[in-house]
């Protein structure tokens, strides 16, 4: 009987360390399949981890690039903005410049147009006591007429002065001394009947009346010669038709040009073209 114990206590601690065995064996098993896990999850965070680190480092540098264009980009727009402000700053000086041109050329026109002004109120003045029909004082583009008809000054196809003639180029004269500014250009007319006589055409004669008087006006009235210009235009400038007989009597005039001097409008306007 003690026998039997026995031997039922050693095989049940057989049974046992079997057991105690087989759950070692499967616990080892498990322990070595979730190394082999962890192993791979490892390997798969490492490769992980290299990546992000790699793209860490792209963008790192992309940052730096950006960094480096930012400054440039800040450079040249400092840049463009400081060319900005000079241009401006030029622009604005030379508009400030033009408009003072403009201000000035302006205000000589405007001194030019009341100096035509009051030359043409005295000239008409001077000459108020002869006819309306012999002779006209009028304004037109920044000049005074004086347009002297023929039965004033000439008789008819000859370039000698007339008494009466040389009393309104007197009354003329004194009004041009007392403006030693104006220019004068004396321009020869005539209607277009061809001339016979002392003279081989109409351009000859209109320039003969025209030279004619440029020498009284200069040697008998002391009229500045460096003034006066004289000029001759046959029946080419007419203002009136030729078909009549009072067509052509209004042709036949000596129109006397009076003009200021524009010398420093000219030079104004040549320093600074354009305007």
């Amino acid at each position: 009987m003690k026998f039997t114990h026995i031997l039922i206590f050693i095989i049940a601690l057989i049974v046992i360390g079997f057991s105690e065995s087989c759950v070692s064996k499967k616990k080892f098993s498990s322990s070595e399949s979730e190394v082999s896990r962890l192993r791979q999850d490892s390997a798969q965070f490492s490769r992980r981890i290299s990546s992000l680190e790699k793209n860490v480092d792209e963008l790192n540098n992309h940052m730096a690039g950006l960094g480096i264009e930012k400054s440039t980009l800040q450079n040249r727009l400092e840049s463009t903005s400081n060319q900005l402000d000079s241009t401006a700053r030029s622009a604005a000086s030379k508009l400030a410049e033009q408009q003072r041109r403009l201000e000035t050329l302006q205000a000589m026109i405007n001194r030019q147009r009341s100096t035509t002004e009051n030359l043409r109120k005295k000239m008409a003045d001077a000459l108020v006591n002869f006819k309306s029909s012999d002779l006209s004082v009028t304004q037109k583009n920044g000049k005074v007429y004086v347009s002297l008809q023929e039965q004033l000054l000439f008789p008819s196809g000859s370039a000698e002065v007339n008494v009466k003639g040389k009393e309104a180029l007197g009354k003329l004269a004194e009004v041009l001394k007392q403006n030693p500014d104006i220019s004068i250009n004396i321009e020869g007319h005539t209607d277009s009947i061809p001339i016979k006589g002392k003279y081989e055409d109409n351009w000859a004669l209109s320039v003969a009346r025209s030279s004619s008087i440029v020498r009284i006006l200069t040697q008998t009235y002391a009229i500045e010669p460096e003034r006066v210009i004289a000029s001759g235009h046959s029946f080419y400038d007419p203002v009136d038709k030729n078909a009549t007989p009072e067509g052509r009597a209004r042709n036949r005039r000596t129109e006397i040009i009076l003009a200021p001097k524009l010398d420093e409008l000219y030079k104004l306007i040549e320093e600074g073209a354009p305007l």
